[in-house]
């Protein structure tokens, strides 16, 4: 089966006549937007936990419900990201990592400001969980133990006790524990499109599979109810597009709940099951409909304008809510919503004051036919200064993964990319998740291939715009998306006039052998869908642009982060190397205290105002 969408254009020659300039911004003020995430009500629900970079790092603060003032629970050099408040009290829990090494611990911040690491230990990783229902204590996972695998624990928190739960000797990946404590849901990844769910029962101590099934789909666990009686779960066994289900624990019995034409993405309750929150992932946006579980009736939600509504956590009295709304030209921000007053009062205000959302652009969902006739999504983004008179470089930006997905809403660093003069098409190549199983699973073991020749159809759309200089068209993309940035100039040297690699793969036999050992429940749907290190090395040398580095023939720069555990600095250190070797323009830069992705803000305006010079040079210049 193949999906087949109609081609939209959504620009037509008239608005390509009112092009303007606009206003242009420097890195130091597209950054000085602040990134806030997460929301944990406190027990008297008059503030909410939250995670903010406005100081460059991100660390934890109180937001006052009633009138938005901040305060800093947190001061560290290193990301801090705020996970709970106690539940009753002002105590917090919050996690840091060291670096960007992903190895994430578990902190106690006590009322009189002092921290403490509840989970430590070198090179081990903890996951909050969350709390029991007698809010006596909190679960959490932690691979100190073995580090391939997650044990789930329970610390009490009157003396700060850990006791192991659940000892995790299969090799699977823990979803989820009911209310009661007795059953918990994993996950078996057969391939990263065929996955199962499994029941473990705390009194039996059975394991037991609940989605048997022929062929491919793609199981995954959402929510048990308050009640202890289901868990729900989202599966596509029965079509493209996954859809909502749930299993009664007692006797084994199965019900579909909801389906959309789109994918079911999350479902969970709030403290006492009295709202059901569910969303589905429509054509890049999330959508959220809130029930009343008693009646089924849904929730009228604030309208907030043009963007999503995300992030959604009802507080403990289910009298309110905290959630994110974001667009393209608005950042994410803060809300509490009353449910007695139906009303919503922002709590943030996270873009610069010196920038002009009038100056920033809209995005468009675009689609474009790909070589073999495939529709291929993508979010366009034209800038004001675009005209058929005045044509301007573009950017094919291709999102990380493989099997992530290029969503609307607010990007700094693109935003900035198109302030200064370029357009951007940030593609959903075949292998992007949210159009369902059959496009999702187009890309198994056809990388540097398939998925590059979409992105090579994404230069042809753009070469077609009016207001497009065909010369100037390049590719960036970050993890999965610089390893096709690479492979675009290695496996296709000819198509991109230059490439920019953030954190790119360039060998994968390297990085299949080094994956984290935290990744060990994945590691052969990986191994399915892109190659066996072993089995699979003659191929993967093929697309490994490490091993074709002497084909490039374009303009090359490079970002990578020291400490990253998922691509390691040796993979760009060597592709670097080799450009030089060949006397090809490379240009190098790595951050000392970053890993998978950039949190500080100094390394972001350092790296993103290098990309901005790099593209002006050898693209925006270039003859």
């Amino acid at each position: 089966m193949r999906l087949s969408f109609p081609v939209l254009t959504l620009l037509s020659f008239a608005n390509l006549a009112d092009a303007r300039m606009p206003k242009q911004y420097t890195i130091e003020q597209f950054l000085t937007t602040v990134s806030v995430r997460g929301a944990s009500f406190s027990p008297d629900e008059k503030s909410v936990l939250l995670s903010s970079n406005q100081t460059g790092v991100y660390n934890a603060y109180s937001v006052s419900t009633a009138d938005g003032g901040l305060k800093p629970l947190t001061n560290s050099k290193e990301s801090s990201y705020g996970v709970s408040y106690f539940p009753k009290d002002n105590r917090i829990l919050f996690s840091r990592d060291a670096g960007g090494d992903e190895n994430s611990h578990i902190f106690l911040r006590d009322l009189d400001g002092t921290e403490r690491d509840l989970t430590p230990g070198a090179k081990v990783k903890a996951q909050f969980v969350g709390w029991t229902k007698d809010k006596s204590a909190f679960r959490y996972l932690n691979n100190a133990r073995d580090p391939k695998h997650f044990d789930l624990y329970r610390m009490n928190i009157a003396d700060f006790k850990s006791s192991m739960t659940y000892e995790d000797k299969a090799g699977y990946a823990f979803n989820g524990v009911s209310d009661d404590g007795n059953h918990l849901a994993f996950v078996r990844s057969k391939t990263t499109s065929d996955t199962d769910i499994f029941i473990y029962d705390g009194k039996s101590k059975e394991m037991k599979l609940i989605t048997a099934h022929q062929g491919q789909a793609a199981n995954s666990p959402e929510s048990f109810d308050p009640q202890s009686r289901y868990l729900y779960y989202t599966s596509n066994e029965a079509g493209e597009f996954t859809s909502l289900e749930r299993y009664e624990l007692a006797t084994g019995r199965k019900e579909h709940v909801e389906k959309s034409n789109w994918d079911v993405s999350f479902c969970y309750f709030s403290e006492n099951g009295k709202y059901r929150v569910v969303g589905t992932n429509e054509d890049a946006r999330t959508r959220v409909k809130i029930y009343v579980e008693a009646t089924g009736q849904q929730v009228t939600l604030p309208s907030l304008g043009e963007g999503d509504i995300s992030g959604i956590q009802i507080s403990r009295s289910e009298n309110k809510m905290a959630f994110y709304f974001a667009g393209a030209r608005s950042p994410a921000n803060l809300y509490v919503y009353d449910f007695g007053s139906k009303q919503a009062k922002r709590l943030t205000d996270t873009l610069n004051p010196a920038i002009d959302p009038a100056e920033l652009v809209e995005s468009q969902v675009i689609r474009y036919q790909s070589f073999d006739n495939l529709s291929i999504p993508g979010i366009l983004y034209k800038p004001h200064q675009a005209s058929p008179d005045a044509k301007v470089p573009a950017i094919v930006f291709v999102h990380g993964g493989p099997g992530g997905q290029a969503r609307v809403g607010y990007s700094s660093l693109i935003q900035y990319l198109v302030n200064h003069g370029y357009t951007v098409l940030d593609v959903n190549n075949r292998g992007s998740s949210g159009y369902g199983k059959t496009f999702f699973m187009a890309d198994d073991r056809k990388h540097g291939r398939e998925p590059l020749w979409d992105c090579i159809e994404a230069k042809k759309y753009l070469s077609a715009l009016g207001y497009v200089d065909p010369a100037k068209i390049g590719i960036m993309g970050g993890s999965y998306g610089g390893y096709m940035t690479l492979a675009a100039l290695t496996l296709k040297p000819k198509e991109f006039k230059v490439g920019v690699d953030l954190f790119g793969v360039a060998n994968w036999i390297r990085t299949l052998e080094s994956i984290p050992p935290y990744w060990e429940s994945e590691r052969e749907a990986l191994y399915k869908e892109i190659g066996d290190p072993k089995k699979d090395r003659d191929m993967l040398m093929t697309i490994s642009p490490l091993f074709n580095a002497d084909k490039i023939e374009r303009p090359l720069m490079v970002l990578q982060g020291a400490n990253d555990p998922r691509v390691l600095k040796v993979e760009s250190d060597e592709m670097v190397a080799a450009v030089k070797k060949k006397g090809g323009t490379v240009e190098y830069i790595v951050f000392p205290d970053e890993g998978h992705g950039f949190s500080k803000k100094k390394n972001q305006i350092e790296g993103y105002g290098a990309v901005l010079a790099f593209l002006d040079k050898y693209l925006k210049g270039a003859s």
